[in-house]
Order: C-alpha cells, then structure tokens, then sequence
C-alpha cells in the first residue's frame, strides 16, 4: 500500500501515484484530491522504501506506522507534534519503537512520522502492512 504514497521534496503533504508519462509522475494530493505532475528533476521518494534506524537494523516505515496506529488505537495521533518538546517526542518514539537509535533518528524525523501518521488516518488510509 506504501509504495504508491509518495513524498515529494519541496512539496507540503503526500501523494498517491496516479500516473507515468515519459518524463514525469502524475500525483494526486491525499488531503485533497488535487492532481499535479511531478517531474523527473524533483525529488522523490515512495514511503514503501523508507526505514527508520533501530540499535540491531532498521525496520520499514509500514510497520513503525503500524505501531503507531496499535498505540493510538486507529485514531489520529493525541500527540500534537507542532508544540512538543523533545523529551515528549523522544517518548511518543520509545513507546511505538523501543529500540529505536536514539543518535540516527532526529526530532525532525519523529515530527515527519506522526504528521504522516495523522495524515494517511484522517484520509482513510490504515493499512500500512501489507497482508
């Protein structure tokens, strides 16, 4: 399911993979639905091939989202992530990954997490693993 959502650099949000023409990506935004071209010089990158850094390896961005979604019950995420400090951060991220390398993920990257969290829910995508 993750390899069709896309992050583009630049771009605010996510994208789901509409299209391929020859030189670009047809997306379309998954908050609102509007369609853009992508071209080839943006940087892209599909949240299938993302993984955050553990202590032993590094786990796929399905499953740390799949622990998310465990952990707030299916729901939006209660953590605001805007106003948190980076103590409460850090904590939201030992609470859903235990292990994770405290050195390798950055708050930034914690912040990146739960707004993508909150965003696939609150558009109805909850099925981050593939069964």
């Amino acid at each position: 399911m993750l390899k069709t959502i896309l992050a583009i650099s630049g771009k605010p949000g996510l994208y789901k993979l509409v299209s391929q023409a020859k030189n670009m990506l047809i997306v379309e935004s998954v908050s609102d639905h509007k369609r853009v071209p992508c071209y080839a010089s943006e940087k892209v990158i599909s949240l299938g091939d993302i993984a955050m850094y553990t202590d032993a390896d590094e786990v796929p961005l399905a499953t740390v989202l799949d622990a998310v979604k465990k952990k707030e019950n299916g729901a939006v995420a209660a953590l605001d992530y805007k106003k948190a400090t980076t103590e409460k951060l850090q904590a939201f991220m030992a609470e859903v990954l235990p292990n994770f390398d405290r050195d390798r993920v950055h708050t930034s990257d914690i912040k990146k997490l739960i707004q993508w969290y909150n965003l696939l829910v609150s558009n109805g995508i909850t099925e981050f693993v593939a069964e």
